[in-house]
């Protein structure tokens, strides 16, 4: 991929961090890599932000848990809602780059995502919740710090995209199996433990890309891909902590 903006050796003499290349033989400038890190995380912040708003008024709405639990009508549009974010991602594939329609779409793709996991919180408990998001919320930070370390010091994580890929593949099937044949409340945590070590991989793979590869007009994209890898991270662990705690 060809940056549009050379690294320059020159502009490190000032000894500001943020002048300094993010890892070594960086060609771009610093300044707009870390300009375009900070806008995808502000993305992400407001993708979090609306999650949880529209996630909070599921749990504390009792009308709509009855709706959903107790009507023909709300398990179809449970079911609508699950596959609601897949179809979206479609157009926002495309329209990915063209503003406005990447950030209607994109608030259309996590409104939407928001709901169906507020719906599965709605039946959890309160301090499984918490767990799961202060855990989530720790793990994250730490893979993120780590791998702007790993990165200046001339590691590459580009490799683990074909072993999270397969090993995502395996999840899936193997969820598809525990919707036909039910599996005890060990297979459940071991499913989560999984599904959250292999998360986890994505956020370093994802944070890696979002260093190196992504380019300027991929904003959405990434966002996307770090907003998922966060989220499902913290299904894998409240799957573990709903085991545990029944």
């Amino acid at each position: 991929m060809m940056w549009d903006h050379p690294y320059r050796k020159g502009d490190v003499e000032g000894g500001s961090s943020i002048t300094q290349p993010l890892y070594p033989m960086m060609l771009e400038d610093p300044q707009l890599r870390w300009g375009f890190i900070r806008k995808i995380y502000s993305i992400v912040s407001i993708q979090l932000l609306l999650t949880i708003v529209v996630a909070s008024i599921v749990v504390a709405v009792d009308p709509i848990k009855v709706f959903f639990v107790t009507t023909k009508a709300g398990l179809i549009v449970y079911i609508l809602l699950i596959f609601a974010p897949l179809i979206v991602m479609c157009p926002l594939y495309y329209y990915h780059k063209r503003h406005p329609w990447n950030y209607i779409l994109l608030a259309i793709f996590t409104a939407t995502l928001a709901f169906a996991v507020g719906l599965t919180c709605a039946f959890t408990s309160g301090k499984v919740i918490l767990e799961s998001a202060i855990l989530t919320a720790v793990v994250f930070l730490s893979l993120t710090l780590y791998t702007f370390w790993a990165v200046r010091r001339g590691q590459d994580f580009n490799f683990l995209g074909p072993f999270l890929f397969g090993a995502m593949m395996v999840l899936i099937v193997f969820g598809f199996i525990q919707i036909f044949f039910p599996m005890g409340k060990i297979s459940v945590m071991i499913y989560g433990l999984v599904a959250s070590l292999i998360f986890c991989g994505y956020i370093i793979y994802d944070t890696d890309n979002l260093i190196k590869r992504y380019s300027y007009d991929e904003y959405i994209w990434a966002a996307v891909a770090l907003y998922l890898d966060i989220i499902n991270l913290f299904l894998a662990l409240m799957n573990v902590f709903r085991a545990a705690d029944s």
